[in-house]
């Protein structure tokens, strides 16, 4: 991506059609979700940075992600406590947690609370595959 600008918030709405797949823009931009155990990161256990696909910021770690077998990557943390924006959600006749990327606004899923999951937080951050590139490195 060159030729960025330095805020990602001011990005016009045809110029994120342009740098984003179609099935990117409808979860990132629009807050869509995509299917659940399709996603390529929904498994992996590779070691490193989970970015936004949309600007490339950096949001989890590896290390702060587990197994939670719900369909989606899931994460007890964010990298950095403002490297994600929460906000309520009442779409779907319920009230959730929505997950957005700080630096570009987009959408990358939801965070729940109090499942259970042996996890430092008990939280749930679950994050559509499609929204993220990992780089593979040590954390």
């Amino acid at each position: 991506m060159t030729d960025q600008p330095t805020d990602f918030k001011l990005i016009a709405d045809a110029d994120w059609k342009k740098r984003l797949s179609d099935e990117e823009y409808y979860v990132l931009r629009q807050g869509g979700t995509e299917p659940p155990h399709v996603g390529k990161y929904t498994d992996t256990t590779t070691e490193g940075v989970y970015s936004c696909r949309a600007c490339g910021a950096e949001l989890f770690r590896s290390n702060e992600k587990f197994a939670s077998h719900c369909g989606w990557p899931s994460f007890y943390s964010p990298k950095d406590v403002d490297t994600v924006i929460e906000r309520e959600d009442r779409s779907l006749g319920m009230v959730r947690t929505e997950v957005l990327c700080a630096n570009c606004h987009s959408h990358l899923g939801h965070v729940f609370a109090g499942e259970g999951y042996d996890t430092p937080t008990d939280l749930r951050y679950c994050i559509n595959s499609i929204c993220l590139d990992l780089d593979e490195r040590e954390v």
